[in-house]
């Protein structure tokens, strides 16, 4: 069966190969940044947003933007085989302190997997995994997770925000509704794109 590459020419093949190559590149390294505010205008596509930080930047969405609500929930719904992310600090004896606890949607399972520095707070941490045990302890509820390269043990205290997203449309992208960005394509003119926001539903600062 003849593929795109069967029937170039050889030179034009390789060219092509080195384009796919150089584009998968670019791709891979172009920065990303983390977004943490309050939406300030909206103007077609461009989001002004002030940051947590206090400066104001600008963030355009793609024309095919996924935006989810960030919804409270409770810590009984954190059970066995939920996929779920712990914003955390770390404590001396190698567990996790959660600061916050966000629950995926069954069809963003596997999302960002993994144990990784966060920047909630200084030296906090992200660790999204699939719950392999939960138990009830003296603080709240004492959690095992587990992710490909590991595990980590996760205290979650009782007054832990517990959030998960639902999917929200564009009408919810308005002044004064707090959104977190988790990855913003810086482009190379230096402008920010975005194809996912995720705002807090009913007030609420997403706690992540």
């Amino acid at each position: 069966m003849l593929t795109l590459m069967n029937w170039m020419p050889r030179a034009g093949a390789a060219a092509f190969a080195a384009l796919v190559m150089t584009s998968s590149v670019q791709a891979q390294q172009a920065p990303t940044v983390r977004i943490r505010g309050a939406i300030e205008s909206v103007d077609g596509n461009m989001l002004g947003i002030k940051t947590r930080e206090g400066t104001d930047v600008k963030v355009r969405m793609t024309d095919n933007v996924a935006v989810f609500g960030v919804v409270k929930t409770s810590l009984s719904e954190i059970k066995q085989g939920s996929y779920i992310g712990v914003s955390a600090m770390p404590e001396p004896d190698g567990t996790q302190r959660a600061l916050a606890v966000h629950i995926f949607p069954e069809n963003q399972r596997g999302v960002a997997e993994g144990f990784r520095p966060w920047d909630l707070r200084p030296n906090s941490t992200m660790t999204n995994a699939t719950v392999a045990e939960t138990v009830a302890g003296t603080e709240g509820q004492n959690i095992l997770v587990k992710y490909k390269d590991g595990e980590k043990k996760v205290v979650v205290p009782m007054d832990t925000p517990i959030v998960t997203f639902v999917v929200g449309d564009k009408s919810e992208v308005k002044p004064g509704v707090k959104t977190i960005i988790f990855g913003a394509v810086k482009k190379d003119d230096g402008t920010l794109e975005t194809n996912r926001v995720n705002v807090g539903r009913d007030g609420i600062t997403p706690p992540m």
